[in-house]
């Protein structure tokens, strides 16, 4: 399974993300709560499970004592190289590629190995480093305080102009009083990640969040509805109705997809801090 915890900050490859496995991620959110600000976060990215927290506090300790001299207390390198970018780590998903460099090591790069490690210590070493890249990749986590510090007019005109919010968003429609029904770090979380925006909190009765597919068959009938899957093999969906569909990506099979949030994903990679900033500033007077 590709684990999409590479995409640390908010950089340009949020572009990259694949529909597919973001409809897969979302399918994870229980409909009978809210998510937090991290977990809505990590569904918008892409990102796997959250780490087992247990385990990353184990796991600390044990890279601390064994791995910290090379690779640095907080694992982004020292002597040795930064593990949060590590390929081996990120798609990793218990320990099952970083188990065998850690009792192998890698002699050829000067790494020794340890192979006392028991694969309950290697599960809970590779969870902590999962919980640095996590700590990297996902915004939601952090504790955010003053975060109005920019210029409402200049908000204004990128809502307006360069930001082309004004295509999809209107200030007298879909976001009127949006101030009112959000604090200011809530509301630029709804805009950086319109995933973890609910319908009821928008005021709208549809938020459309959902990746929507058609699937045309070699006999002419289509079939849309809300994308489950997508990889190289396979596609799958529910369509109106809630019925599940599920077709090989065989010749003759056409796809068409639709992604509501494809321009804010963009948006992310081409943002500046004063872009955001003034954008919030902006929207904090909708009220």
């Amino acid at each position: 399974m590709f684990d999409l915890r590479q995409f640390c900050a908010i950089a340009a490859l949020f572009a990259t993300v694949t529909v597919g496995y973001l409809g897969a991620q979302n399918d994870r959110a229980s409909p009978s709560r809210q998510p937090s600000s991290g977990e809505s976060t990590r569904l918008f990215l892409g990102l796997g499970p959250a780490p087992d927290s247990a385990a990353a506090a184990r796991g600390q300790k044990l890279f601390g004592s064994n791995c910290a001299f090379c690779h640095g207390v907080k694992a982004t390198g020292a002597e040795g190289p930064d593990l949060v970018r590590s390929a081996v780590v990120l798609h990793d998903e218990k320990g099952e590629l970083i188990g065998p460099v850690v009792l192998n090591g890698r002699p050829e790069k000067g790494m020794p190995s340890f192979p006392s490690f028991t694969q309950a210590q290697i599960y809970d070493l590779a969870e902590f480093l999962h919980s640095r890249v996590e700590a990297v990749a996902n915004r939601g986590l952090y504790t955010v305080q003053d975060v109005v510090t920019g210029n409402a007019k200049k908000g204004e005109e990128y809502f307006n102009g360069a930001g082309r919010c004004i295509t999809c968003h209107s200030p007298s429609g879909d976001l009127a009083h949006v101030a009112s029904r959000f604090q200011p770090a809530d509301l630029q979380a709804a805009f950086l990640y319109p995933a973890s925006v609910t319908p009821f909190e928008m005021g709208r009765a549809e938020l459309p969040t959902a990746t929507v597919v058609t699937v045309i068959l070699p006999s002419g009938e289509s079939v849309s509805g809300k994308l489950k899957r997508l990889d190289d093999f396979n596609i799958s969906m529910y369509d109106s109705s809630g019925t599940y569909h599920s077709w090989p990506r065989a010749a003759g099979i056409k796809v068409e997809i639709r992604d509501p949030l494809a321009a804010h994903r963009e948006l992310l990679g081409k943002y500046t801090d004063d872009d955001m900033h003034n954008l919030l500033a902006y929207l904090v007077k909708l009220k």
